[in-house]
């Protein structure tokens, strides 16, 4: 077991990522953040157990288990702009998604810091990221990786107005056949409760776009839902049964109806 990460082997060619579930922060890390850092305010909470209908199709899950604010392990080593000409959030994020310091000094932050962070935390996820892929692919001839995230549906930083409730991204068609972007959006357009977007504002972030490769048979999907379906948006950030209720079987038909198409 992984001091780093969860990982859970399933028998399906299917491999739900959660990248920023995590909310630990290191001991020699907490004395110099602020309060809003130690909280880790902008961790994609409770994803494990929306979730956790997909052990019964069978999938591979993989999730972090220290928070974003030591590393983001969604963006690219060389800390790239994956959204050019919109606010940046980083490698290692000196601001909350609000803005708030997260450390009382950042000179803390050296590039020695960041190199050691990426090494310790970085490399490790996306090591086993790679062989479970590898692994699903060698068994099954194709794989089908979900990426799981959430976030506050009203961050004005980030974007204007309230997001919609439920983001599609599958970096503008080119990270999953078009078959499965066409049956997640005819499930989208029957009925669907939620507000809803396809490659909006979220396109999906670093793992979406690096490992997705529908010419190999690795189709790669991310879902980025408001925080508001199913929990609690302000600290300490509960879930919300009687919301989770209503959106966890609309997610459920979204895996389920990429699924059927590998």
């Amino acid at each position: 077991m992984s001091e780093i990460f969860h990982f859970e082997r399933g028998t399906a060619p299917l491999l739900i990522s959660i990248p920023h579930l995590g909310h630990l922060i290191p001991d020699e890390q907490k004395p110099h953040m602020t309060e809003a850092g130690l909280r880790s305010g902008d961790t994609d909470w409770h994803l494990d157990k929306l979730y956790s209908f997909a052990r019964g199709i069978g999938a591979s899950f993989l999730w972090a288990r220290y928070s974003r604010y030591v590393v983001d392990l969604n963006r690219s080593p060389d800390d790239g702009n994956l959204y050019p000409g919109q606010t940046k959030t980083g490698l290692c994020p000196t601001l909350t998604f609000d803005g708030i310091p997260l450390y009382k000094d950042e000179s803390v932050l050296t590039d020695a810091e960041r190199a050691r962070r990426l090494q310790t935390y970085w490399q490790p996820y996306h090591d086993q990221l790679r062989a479970e892929i590898d692994h699903l692919r060698a068994q099954h001839g194709k794989v089908m990786l979900w990426e799981g995230h959430s976030i506050a549906s009203v961050l004005p930083r980030l974007f204007d107005g309230k997001l919609p409730d439920l983001n599609i991204g599958t970096a503008a068609g080119a990270s999953c056949a078009p078959a499965m972007e066409q049956a997640i959006r005819a499930r989208l357009e029957q009925d669907c409760p939620y507000t809803w977007a396809v490659n909006g504002r979220f396109k999906g972030g670093y793992i979406t776009r690096s490992y997705g490769n529908p010419a190999e048979n690795i189709h790669a999907i991310q879902l980025e839902m408001c925080q508001s379906t199913y929990m609690d948006e302000s600290y300490p950030y509960g879930l919300r049964e009687d919301l989770a209720s209503g959106v966890t079987p609309v997610v459920e038909s979204l895996v389920r109806a990429a699924y059927d198409c590998l």
